[in-house]
């Protein structure tokens, strides 16, 4: 069995929550780089996110990759298109996946992006929404990451904190907004706290499940991949089939490998990596890029 070769590109750990959604639908090969020696990103330039991104792709580009998944935010949202111009293969970013789905299931054609300070800044998924008829308002919440990284996740500082920001939100956001867009890809594990928050009638779209899902579509039509998953879940709220996490065995799924490369401290990226995706890592490299 011949498996595709994914590469998967984040500043630091929220990316894996793109590659646990990637890993739950398609039997691959993953390869992960986190940069998590020159996080955050969204404190420099077009130029210097563009040559870390560049440098990160090239990277995995010499580990036989065939398809690049940037799966940071920030790097999609400014230097997408230099990434594309200097990769030799394909490449998929996180902000399409995310808008194209938003647009899918909105029936008031209006929409609240959360994200990371820099992605907002950006513009990029109010742009992309409002390219595809979609009014949209970006509200950033700067304090969700490092809630998500100490661990925080149903804590009650982080639904008080959460409480705010969507308030927030909801007040400046278009009459009728009825999807709320996780742009940051350490927000999914948030989801079920922004579940009980937000109500009933607005849905709630995962990036990096939306994401997942526009590989899958890609790779569905080769002959060789093997999808795990035909019933996606697209946006969080939506009815989940049961799915077997990331683990050993005999089965297709377990034909995956997952290789992790880090440019800071590995002991820490595996800490973190065990909250994101359910499970022990203990095969982490690192790697110096330089520069």
């Amino acid at each position: 069995m011949t498996l595709p070769r994914i590469g998967v590109f984040d500043s630091g750990v929220g990316g894996l929550t793109v590659l646990k959604a990637m890993g739950e639908q398609i039997a691959a090969h993953y390869f992960y780089f986190g940069d998590t020696a020159r996080l955050p990103y969204g404190t420099k330039s077009v130029e210097t996110v563009a040559r870390y991104a560049i440098c990160a792709a090239r990277f995995l580009e010499a580990q036989s990759i065939d398809l690049l998944v940037i799966a940071c935010n920030t790097a999609t949202a400014l230097a997408l298109p230099q990434i594309r111009d200097a990769a030799h293969v394909p490449v998929i970013g996180v902000v399409e996946p995310g808008t194209a789905m938003a647009a899918e299931i909105s029936k008031h054609r209006a929409a609240i992006v959360i994200a990371t300070e820099a992605t907002v800044s950006s513009h990029a998924y109010r742009d992309a929404l409002q390219q595809r008829g979609i009014d949209a308002y970006e509200k950033a919440c700067p304090l969700f990451v490092p809630l998500v990284e100490e661990g925080w996740i149903d804590h009650p500082v982080t639904e008080q904190v959460a409480r705010i920001y969507l308030d927030d939100a909801v007040a400046q956001a278009p009459n009728q907004a009825d999807v709320l867009v996780l742009a940051c890809t350490h927000y999914p594990l948030l989801a079920p706290l922004l579940r009980r928050i937000v109500s009933a009638q607005m849905q709630i779209v995962d990036s990096a499940e939306s994401t997942a899902r526009v590989v899958r579509r890609m790779l569905s039509n080769q002959h060789d991949a093997v999808i795990l998953s035909d019933k996606v879940v697209p946006y969080c709220g939506a009815t989940e089939e049961r799915r077997t996490p990331i683990s050993e065995g005999s089965s297709p799924r377990d034909h995956r490998t997952f290789r992790f490369y880090v440019t800071d401290s590995v002991d820490k990226f595996k800490r973190l990596a065990t909250r994101f995706l359910g499970r022990q890592v203990d095969h982490v490299e690192h790697v110096d890029l330089g520069g």
